[in-house]
């Protein structure tokens, strides 16, 4: 980062009232860490683009002027079956949620109560998994050490 993107930005918020020194802070404290810098909110990006494009073409190799393109459809998707021993082989998968609900700011940015907000929504939509994508949901903070221990053991939580 240079100074003049630092001067520019120390003492500046993005719309969801994340400043700029949470969306670096990371980096600051990890200074081994691949990236360093996490978006507060989805205007963080619009509050700091000079050095969130800077960022994102550098990692991503995406200007500013860049579209990205989602594809949600799951039909779109090419998977070829396993071999049935390859098959045998899966334990489980995982949904990586790496953004959050639009009306919140994002990881860095979030508040206690917000994250609680989220948990419930979130529950309240996997309690509807029917079949095969049904399962159990285990709140961190509440979580026995039995429980804890077991799904470390099952490669279901990390430590």
């Amino acid at each position: 980062m240079t100074k003049e993107i630092w001067d520019e930005y120390k003492d500046k918020k993005d719309d969801m009232g994340v400043s700029f020194k949470t969306c670096i802070v990371s980096g600051c404290q990890n200074v081994d860490s691949g990236i360093g810098c996490y978006a507060g909110s989805h205007s963080s990006y619009k509050a700091f683009p000079k050095f969130f494009d800077r960022v994102i073409e550098h990692y991503h190799k995406h200007g500013p002027s860049a579209n990205h393109v989602s594809d949600m459809d799951a039909a779109s998707l090419v998977c070829p079956p396993l071999p049935e021993d390859e098959a045998k082989m899966i334990k489980s998968t995982r949904i990586r949620v790496g953004r959050n609900l639009a009306e919140y700011p994002l990881g860095p940015g979030i508040t206690k109560e917000q994250r609680e907000e989220i948990m419930n929504k979130v529950v309240t939509a996997c309690n509807t998994f029917e079949g095969d994508l049904a399962g159990s949901f285990y709140p961190l903070e509440t979580m026995s050490a039995k429980d804890r221990n077991q799904l470390i053991a099952d490669h279901f939580l990390f430590k």
